[in-house]
């Protein structure tokens, strides 16, 4: 018989996850972290920027372009700002809802970069002119052949890829995985 954990400890998944607290801390860390580098970032484009002059950054890899986006990615929704302060907000509640049941480190965080990615837009929604709900997002990096973005974007993708391999690997938000299905005896090759 061994002796039981203590409850101050985190307890450990039956399925094998880490420790519920230490997936919370995780997914806040990233968070956090995105969310800052989104901010700072977008400081320093518009105080270092001229809106719609191209500056390199990584040669014509990577430039800088400060714009002002009222819609969506790729432009979309433009005029539609309120619709996307009240997605962005419900998404970041939905987040925050689901971290409770986390205990998997692969959906700690991604749900963490989800949250710094929903997070970062919605704070230039509701702080950046026009005004409040209705702000326009600071968007600055550009690559070849693609929409200007920012660091919540690149969070936001960067989540939407994780979550894909997770849901694709079977991996649940409890850590588990989900069993493949047989529908009936198998045959032999050659068979």
């Amino acid at each position: 018989m061994s002796a039981p954990v203590p409850p101050s400890e985190p307890q450990p998944d039956p399925a094998g996850g880490a420790p519920r607290r230490s997936l919370w801390w995780l997914a806040a860390a990233v968070a956090t972290a995105g969310y800052a580098a989104d901010q700072t970032t977008k400081a320093l484009a518009v105080a270092n920027l001229v809106p719609g002059q191209v500056r390199p950054l990584l040669g014509e890899v990577l430039q800088l372009h400060l714009i002002r986006n009222s819609g969506a990615a790729f432009g979309l929704g433009e005029g539609s700002t309120w619709v996307f302060t009240i997605v962005s907000a419900a998404v970041s509640v939905a987040v925050a809802v689901l971290l409770r049941r986390v205990r998997s480190r692969g959906w700690a965080l991604a749900l963490g970069l989800l949250l710094a990615g929903a997070v970062g837009n919605l704070t230039d929604r509701l702080v950046r002119a026009p005004g409040v709900g209705r702000g326009h997002v600071v968007d600055f990096l550009q690559l070849p052949s693609w929409p200007i973005f920012n660091v919540a974007d690149s969070c936001v993708v960067c989540a939407a890829v994780l979550i894909a391999v997770l849901g694709l690997r079977g991996v649940r938000l409890d850590g588990t995985r989900e069993r493949a299905v047989t529908t009936g005896p198998q045959e032999a090759p050659g068979a």
